[in-house]
């Protein structure tokens, strides 16, 4: 093996680096050829609750693309299935929950996170600990949006339903996120002990909700999750979605590094986030046109910056499936040549 590559975890705890590191949301699955093979034979959930599947999907952007850590291949489902909710994944769509969460008696069925019902993902992160080189990140969809899987039933865009149940059924609301930290708490706690180095909790759907609403349904259970995360040592990201409105909120959590989509400036986002580290935030649909216009942006972030100390480039979302892997490789190895 090779030497172990620390610029990721250094620059997360805001330490001067020799190249600003650079990882992609995603960048495990969807465009790479690997992945793509695999899917031909194996669905989602297959391929995230079987370790050597899970653990060559893994490594292969590290391989292939030479990025400075490895996320953990799975799903954001694998949590609320260990707690006894029935998923389906259907390809193009999504996942589908078999019985949403309507009540407070809803709410009460789900069963506590067990480590145990995870023994597969354990395996997965002690694989992939014995080959990697550079950092593995561990981690979870954060409660609202996972709240807001349960309650919808599948994929949305307007979440009437799950805003419905918070106005109205506060008190299983609160009961709901609650349960959904603890459990949240327990899995990345595991992945940490079985053996992840950093861990990234994404909102994705956060950014529907007014600030004000936020602050009240929201940020006291995510500020929990960080709290109870802070003695594992490891450094700990908040990565949401359409947060510029949210930013001082969403970046006050005990965390040390902070998540960015492409809708918000870095030099503005670092005057609302503080000393924290800061991660992102290309839009990844820039992938898709040619080196000049991909290099351009990437520019444009670097120049924005007030410092690259305690800084990780990446997406400000997932990569796209329509990617080229190929331009992949070269913007990172352009971002390590800045």
């Amino acid at each position: 093996m090779s030497t172990f590559n620390d610029t990721f975890l250094r620059a997360a705890r805001g330490e001067p680096t020799e190249h600003v590191p650079v990882w992609f949301m995603r960048q495990a699955g969807r465009s790479l050829p690997g992945y793509r093979e695999l899917r031909k034979k194996y669905d989602m959930l297959t391929l995230a609750q079987t370790p050597e599947l899970a653990a060559q999907v893994s490594l292969e952007p590290v391989e292939r693309l030479g990025v400075d850590a490895a996320i953990l291949f799975a799903d954001i489902m694998l949590l609320p299935i260990a707690m006894g909710v029935g998923v389906r994944i259907i390809d193009a769509v999504g996942p589908i929950i078999d019985a949403p969460v309507t009540n407070a008696r809803d709410v009460a069925k789900l069963r506590p996170f067990e480590p145990a019902n995870i023994e597969y993902l354990q395996q997965t992160i002690k694989l992939l600990r014995k080959d990697l080189n550079v950092p593995l990140i561990g981690f979870s969809a954060a409660p609202f949006t996972l709240a807001s899987y349960l309650i919808e039933g599948e994929p949305t865009r307007k979440w009437l339903k799950t805003k419905r149940f918070m106005f109205e059924q506060t008190e299983a609301w609160n009961q709901l996120m609650e349960t959904l930290s603890d459990a949240i708490i327990g899995y990345l706690r595991t992945q940490v002990n079985a053996g992840a180095q950093a861990l990234q909790l994404f909102d994705s759907w956060v950014g529907c909700l007014a600030p004000a609403d936020y602050r009240d349904y929201v940020l006291p259970h995510v500020q929990r999750i960080f709290a109870a995360l802070a003695d594992t040592g490891v450094p700990r990201i908040h990565f949401g979605t359409d947060t510029a409105g949210l930013l001082t909120d969403f970046a006050s959590v005990d965390c040390e590094v902070i998540g960015l989509d492409w809708r918000v400036d870095l030099d503005r986002a670092k005057q609302l986030i503080g000393p924290k580290a800061i991660q992102g935030n290309l839009d990844p649909a820039i992938l898709l046109s040619d080196q000049a216009t991909i290099h351009a942006h990437v520019d444009q972030i670097f120049k924005a910056l007030p410092s690259r100390t305690g800084y990780i480039f990446n997406f400000g979302h997932g990569v796209l499936p329509e990617t080229d892997d190929a331009k992949l490789k070269q913007l990172v190895e352009y971002i390590h040549a800045q």
